[in-house]
């Protein structure tokens, strides 16, 4: 009777962890490069009534155990990255990773390093190459993406080139955009800012740190870091419909593992009364 009571009680602390993620993914379908949440559950350890009984050979059968659940814990909160929509904009320093890869942004062209797939990025008045919050873009020579003060025109290849037209003729620069790919995008950390941070289990081969982008790659499919499509954003990944009937999914358990709570409460309002 107590057992249902707790377990109800676990019940609206999932859902309630599901809703807060629902609700994260929905305010934020128009964030550029967002990748939604997911909350995954798993029982809790059973508690066993009775043990099982091998079968005798001539006797008597086997008998299972009895056990009775405990409950719902919170088996993991992923972070999906799957790739979003595509929105064309034609503005030369949006940029769209069609790949697995993330840009690499650092506040001074130092460490620490955070990865994104933002790239709603512009040219600052120094000429630096830089997202909304002033986070210079990193090139694959670790350094700092500058335009040439007397480039009249530029724009950004496939492979991430950057080519410019300085005197009226094209000329590539030295800069080519790093791309990071990561063994385990999910073992990431959001850091707020279309930010992620490099945790162990993203990929224990490789700190990401600035040093780490001179051996960071172009774009390439080939690689699995994809191609850099400029003039494009890449949207939410969040669909809406799904995110709906989850959340209604969501509210319709949490008010069921209510009910189980009211449901114990009657019952132990009845056994009270026996004594009167």
């Amino acid at each position: 009777m107590l057992r249902s009571m707790y377990s109800g009680i676990s019940g609206m602390r999932g859902f309630q962890t599901k809703l807060d993620v629902i609700g994260n993914n929905i305010s934020n379908v128009n964030t550029v490069g967002f990748k939604k949440g997911r909350v995954m559950f798993q029982d809790i350890l059973s508690q066993t009534v009775a043990g099982e009984t091998a079968p005798t050979s001539t006797t008597q059968g086997g008998i299972n155990s009895k056990q009775i659940g405990l409950g719902v814990g919170t088996a993991a909160i992923d972070t999906v990255h799957t790739g979003g929509s595509a929105m064309t904009t034609n503005v030369p320093t949006d940029l769209r990773i069609d790949g697995n890869g993330f840009f690499g942004v650092t506040q001074n062209g130092q460490d620490p390093l955070y990865l994104t797939r933002a790239g709603n990025f512009y040219v600052d008045g120094d000429n630096y190459i830089v997202n909304p919050d002033g986070m210079y873009l990193m090139s694959t020579d670790s350094e700092p993406i500058q335009l040439d003060a007397n480039a009249t025109k530029f724009s950004i290849s496939q492979d991430g080139t950057v080519m410019q037209v300085i005197g009226g003729v094209p000329t590539p620069s030295d800069y080519k955009v790093a791309v990071v790919k990561v063994a385990n995008p999910a073992g990431l950390n959001k850091a707020g800012g279309n930010l992620y941070e490099y945790t162990p289990n993203a990929d224990v081969n490789n700190t990401i740190d600035v040093a780490y982008l001179s051996n960071a790659l172009p774009a390439d499919p080939v690689t699995g870091t994809g191609s850099i499509i400029a003039g494009q954003l890449e949207m939410s990944n969040v669909d809406l419909t799904e995110e709906f009937s989850e959340m209604i999914v969501s509210q319709r358990g949490f008010q069921a593992n209510s009910r189980i709570i009211t449901t114990s409460d009657e019952i132990l309002q009845e056994i009270v009364n026996l004594k009167r």
